[in-house]
C-alpha cells in the first residue's frame, strides 16, 4: 500500500492541469481534420503576402481574445440587434480586418474539408503561429481542442486589456490577475515588434504633454517631429498610425527592446518598460540576447493559448466564426 504522504503528493500533482487543458493535445485533428495545419498554413502565406500587415494584425487579435475570459474566440462574433459584442467594445474598434478576414478564410476551406469539426478558436491560434513564424518569429507549440464562446459581450473588455495610457502597476497588476508573471508580461509585450499603433495611443505625447515644449522628452526629437508630421490630423482621420517599432517593423525580432533607451518607444506603456525597475533588467536582457527574448515569448504565447479555453459543454464548434450555432437558420 502506497504511504500515504506518497498518495498526497500524487493527488495533488493531478490538479497542476485544469481538466479542461488536459483535454488539448497537438493531434487533436489528427483523425477528423487531417488537412486542418495544412489549409491554416496555406491560407496564412496567401494572405500574409498580399497583406504585409495580417501577422501583427492576428497577433494582436489573438491576444485581445484570450485576455477576455480566454481564447475562445469570443472576439470574432459579431453584433446583432439583441447584443454588443466584444469586437464592438471601443478597445477593440482599430482589431485589423486583415486578421478578422484570415480566419474567415481559413474557416471557410475547412468547412468545405471537414464540416462542422474545427473550432474558430483554434484556427486563430494555429493561425497566429503560423503567422508569427513566417515573419521571423519562434515556433512554439500549440495545443488543439478548444471549443468557441456560448457568448459574447463588449462589456467583457473593460478592464481586461491593457491600454496605452494605464501605469505600469496596473499593467503588471492586470497580467498578474490571470496568472502572467512580470517576465511574461515582458516578453509578451514584445509582440511590438510588429505592427503599429494609431496616433490616438499616443497622441498625448506629441501635443499635449506637460512639459512647455508639448512633447515628451523621453521621446527622441527627430523621431518626435516625424511623429507629429504623421499624426498632425489624427482628430480628423482616426486611421493615422505609426510603426510600434520603426527600425524593422515588418520582422519579428528583438529591435523592439533596442529601441526603448533610444527615445524610439511609440507608446507612453513602451517606455515605461525601461524606466520600471521591475521591468528594465527584463527588457535590456531581451534588448541584448534575441535568443533569450524568443525562448520566453515561445513560452508565454504556450500558456497564453490555454489562458480561460472553453472544452465539452463549455462551448460549441461554430458554423461561422462571426455568429453562433444557435442563431443561425
Amino acid at each position: 500500500m502506497a504511504h500515504p504522504l506518497v498518495l498526497l503528493l500524487f493527488l495533488s500533482s493531478l490538479s497542476i492541469i485544469p481538466p479542461s487543458q488536459s483535454n488539448l493535445t497537438t493531434s487533436y485533428y489528427q483523425k477528423s481534420c487531417p488537412n486542418f495545419e495544412h489549409i491554416v498554413q496555406e491560407t496564412v502565406t496567401d494572405k500574409q503576402i498580399n497583406s504585409p500587415t495580417t501577422a501583427a494584425g492576428t497577433l494582436r487579435l489573438f491576444f485581445h481574445d484570450c485576455m477576455v475570459e480566454g481564447c475562445d474566440a469570443s472576439v470574432l462574433v459579431s453584433s446583432n440587434s439583441f447584443n454588443k459584442s466584444e469586437r464592438d467594445a471601443d478597445i477593440n474598434h482599430s482589431l485589423s480586418g486583415d486578421a478578422f478576414d484570415v480566419i474567415i478564410r481559413a474557416k471557410t476551406a475547412l468547412e468545405l474539408d471537414c464540416p462542422g469539426i474545427v473550432s474558430c478558436a483554434d484556427i486563430l491560434a494555429l493561425a497566429t503561429r503560423d503567422l508569427i513564424t513566417m515573419v521571423g518569429g519562434p515556433f512554439y507549440k500549440v495545443l488543439l481542442g478548444r471549443k468557441d464562446s456560448l457568448v459574447s459581450f463588449a462589456s467583457h473588455a473593460d478592464g481586461n486589456l491593457p491600454r496605452s495610457n494605464m501605469t505600469m502597476n496596473q499593467i503588471i497588476r492586470l497580467f498578474k490577475t490571470k496568472g502572467f508573471t512580470v517576465q511574461e508580461m515582458v516578453a509578451l509585450t514584445g509582440g511590438h515588434t510588429i505592427g503599429f499603433s494609431h496616433c490616438k495611443e499616443f497622441a498625448d505625447r506629441l501635443f499635449h504633454y506637460r512639459a512647455k515644449s508639448g512633447i515628451d522628452p523621453a521621446y527622441n526629437p527627430k523621431f518626435a517631429e516625424g511623429l507629429k508630421n504623421v499624426c498632425a490630423n489624427y482628430r480628423n482621420n482616426t486611421g493615422m498610425s505609426a510603426f510600434n517599432d520603426v527600425m524593422t517593423p515588418s520582422k519579428f525580432d528583438n529591435m523592439y527592446y533596442q529601441n526603448l533607451p533610444r527615445g524610439l518607444g511609440l507608446l507612453a506603456s513602451d517606455h515605461a518598460m525601461v524606466v520600471d525597475r521591475r521591468t528594465k533588467p527584463i527588457a535590456e536582457l531581451y534588448a541584448r540576447n534575441q535568443t533569450a527574448f524568443f525562448e520566453d515569448f515561445a513560452r508565454a504565447m504556450e500558456k497564453l493559448s490555454i489562458y480561460g479555453i472553453k472544452t465539452g459543454r463549455m462551448g460549441e464548434v461554430r458554423h461561422r466564426c462571426d455568429m453562433f450555432n444557435s442563431i443561425q437558420t
